[in-house]
């Protein structure tokens, strides 16, 4: 008798979702390690954020994603080592036995050498990193209207978003229209439009990975509806009441970190060459050298194609998983191995709020309403299962014809 190889993959996001996928219908068995039941739509995590939409209409379990597929088992756990030699995964209930191995970890909150700020601005990669972010957003409104001190009220009411990128643009435009439009008639004792909303970039101009003209709009749209766009701007020192920039000292009461991503600690368990960001170093059909039937995709897997980085968006973490699943499927049926990785850029999008977003494609790019109508329709498509796609457009029509959030709630643990 023979047994059909065991393909173990570390990791439900984007990348090892996909992979698992497309290896559901190859004759193997997969195993699924994460240390959550779910897989997260993180592109959206910022509106959970920013009370727009609630975690499970971006959230699936990961073995209703897999009901169907009878060769894919879930197992919840925390994995802590790989052992080449053994060929098995370590993980915090007992050691796992591969035959091949896809790692697809993705990336954690990066503070550049101070990781004590992490207490006082969160970053946002998971559920719990966003509903801890809403809680502290709406509590800082609660605790300034029964606030009697008015130098309090302002340190409540101020929010410094760290870092220009998409997530930091985005997460200050919401936070924006909360105070501008959902909230300006909730409180007796504050007015919420009062609020001083900060973008924080270090760089010379926000969305730095975008064209000037895109950059600018951005810019502009965020100060129309009332960000103080910072750049050039390095944060220096941060606790739980304030931000510092060089010399300045600005007092805030909510600060959010967007600034960095680190990999997970895949290359340590491995040994492997890694980059800056402890992203593993892989060959061009993404296994780790040395180490033919290990695979690393998505934020755990530096890979530059035609010259240039592979950008760490759920796009390029979708088209690894499927690559490595099709090296592995042809090494299983005896196929031919495919080309080398080459990564196919569609386009990047960011909102900035109400009718307001970018979209760049490379030969041309758009902007304002069009693009953010185009922003809306692709979010929905990438959505998993209809009832989100339903849930979430609903909720969006919702929030845009009535200026209203119905996710406002403050939530302990």
């Amino acid at each position: 008798m023979t047994t059909r190889p065991h393909v173990v993959i570390v990791g439900a996001g984007f990348g090892g979702v996909e992979a698992a996928r497309a290896l559901s219908r190859r004759p193997v068995d997969i195993t699924i390690v994460d240390a959550n039941n779910h897989h997260c739509f993180q592109p959206l995590l910022y509106q959970v954020a920013t009370a727009s939409l609630s975690p499970a209409d971006i959230a699936w379990p990961i073995r209703g994603i897999f009901r169907h597929r009878r060769n894919v088992s879930v197992v919840l756990g925390r994995v802590t080592g790989v052992d080449r030699a053994a060929r098995t995964v370590q993980t915090d209930f007992g050691a796992i036995a591969y035959d091949y191995l896809i790692l697809a970890t993705g990336a954690t909150h990066f503070y550049f050498g101070h990781p004590e700020w992490e207490a006082f601005a969160p970053g946002l990669k998971r559920i719990e990193d966003a509903t801890r972010i809403r809680r502290q957003i709406l509590l800082a409104f609660e605790r300034a209207e029964i606030s009697t001190d008015e130098q309090q009220r302002r340190r409540l009411m101020t929010f410094a978003i760290v870092g220009g990128g998409p997530t930091g643009a985005e997460m200050a435009g919401a936070i924006a229209e909360i105070a501008m439009h959902t909230l300006k008639s909730d409180f007796r004792r504050i007015d919420p439009r009062r609020s001083r909303i900060l973008l924080i970039e270090a760089g010379p101009r926000i969305l730095g990975a975008l064209p000037t003209a895109l950059s600018d709009y951005a810019r502009k749209s965020l100060e129309r509806i009332g960000v103080e766009v910072r750049t050039n701007a390095m944060v220096t020192a941060c606790d739980a009441n304030r931000v510092v920039l060089g010399d300045e000292r600005i007092e805030a009461a909510t600060v959010i970190w967007a600034a960095g991503v680190a990999a997970s600690p895949a290359a340590a368990w491995l040994g492997a060459e890694h980059d800056r960001a402890g992203r593993v170093k892989v060959a061009p059909d993404l296994s780790v050298p040395g180490s033919p039937k290990i695979f690393a995709i998505g934020d755990t897997a530096a890979v530059d194609t035609a010259g240039q980085p592979v950008p760490g968006i759920a796009p390029a973490a979708k088209q690894m998983g499927q690559y490595a699943a099709r090296v592995i499927a042809a090494a299983v049926e005896g196929g031919v191995k495919p080309a080398p990785f080459r990564y196919r850029h569609y386009g990047n999008f960011a909102t900035i709020g109400r009718r307001a977003a970018i979209a760049d494609f490379g030969r041309f790019s758009m902007q304002g309403t069009t693009a953010w109508m185009l922003w809306c329709i692709a979010h929905i498509y990438f959505l998993i299962g209809a009832r989100n796609r339903l849930m979430v457009a609903l909720t969006w029509i919702w929030n845009y014809a009535t200026l209203k959030r119905g996710a406002l709630l403050i939530t302990r643990g």
